[in-house]
């Protein structure tokens, strides 16, 4: 069943995140939660998109504007540390409480609260109608790249700022997803030093024991395929309906997340 899931959620939200720039990270990494610890969740998320995101670069990084990724992704990679120190600090904080329910402990922890609020803020922003129209003026791209990558290292949730920043800048289509993609490699890799050389090296027999070694690896070659069938439909495909389904189900993960139940 973990093997379905995770396959799933990569493939599918691989080839979508070719045209909107956010949502793989979104929700793998929740569904990645249902089996790990939330800060090796996290973790495991960023394999698979950092995998995925040097696929991509393959198809569309060619088109990147490289002045435009060095005003975003050098102070994101930086940010993308900062978010990361901060997951494993959170990781090492004792239970708040700790509850039955139906016969199942439950565990309330900082760093699933944390994580939880991030979800259900980013599940609002993906249902707001507006959202998506939302840009910032072009001299603000360096502050996009810091908050981007913060929460990329916190919670894995950096696409939908990179977009909201990047979208302003009136690239071409084509031009816009290449940007995005080379920056979000930056991220991917600066946060994964960190949680190489924190939690994720503590945690890691967790990861092996519970096969996750095996989901990554499989997540990430759906991941591809996704990609790879999503730049076959660049031209296509809309994301208004997507983003409100994908919205709903992150209300709900935060939800169940933040009680402690995941």
């Amino acid at each position: 069943m973990s093997y379905i899931i995770i396959c799933t959620v990569a493939l599918l939200v691989s080839g979508f995140t070719l045209f909107s720039g956010f949502g793989l990270g979104t929700l793998l990494m929740p569904a990645f939660a249902l089996f790990f610890p939330v800060e090796v969740a996290v973790a495991a998320t960023a394999i698979v998109h950092l995998a995925n995101n040097i696929f991509k670069v393959v198809l569309v990084g060619r088109q990147a504007d490289f002045k435009v990724v060095a005003k975003f992704a050098l102070p994101a990679a930086v940010a993308a540390m900062l978010g990361a120190l901060i997951l494993n600090l959170l990781a090492t904080v004792p239970p708040m409480a700790e509850y039955t329910l139906a016969g199942r402990t439950c565990v309330i922890t900082p760093v699933k609260l944390v994580i939880a609020t991030l979800i259900l803020g980013f599940a609002v922003l993906e249902v707001a109608p507006g959202f998506e129209k939302v840009s910032f003026d072009p001299k603000y791209i360096p502050v996009g790249g810091l908050l981007s990558g913060f929460f990329g290292g916190l919670s894995g949730h950096q696409g939908a700022l990179r977009t909201a920043f990047m979208i302003r800048l009136g690239l071409p289509k084509e031009v816009f997803i290449g940007s995005m993609v080379v920056s979000a490699v930056a991220v991917d890799v600066s946060r994964l030093l960190i949680y190489g050389s924190t939690f994720f090296e503590r945690d890691f027999a967790i990861l092996r024991q519970g096969g996750g070694i095996g989901l990554v690896v499989a997540g990430s070659l759906a991941a591809f395929l996704g990609a790879f069938i999503g730049s076959r439909l660049l031209k296509k495909v809309t994301m208004r309906g997507i983003q409100t389904a994908v919205g709903i189900m992150l209300f709900l993960l935060s939800i169940a997340l933040g009680a402690g139940l995941i």
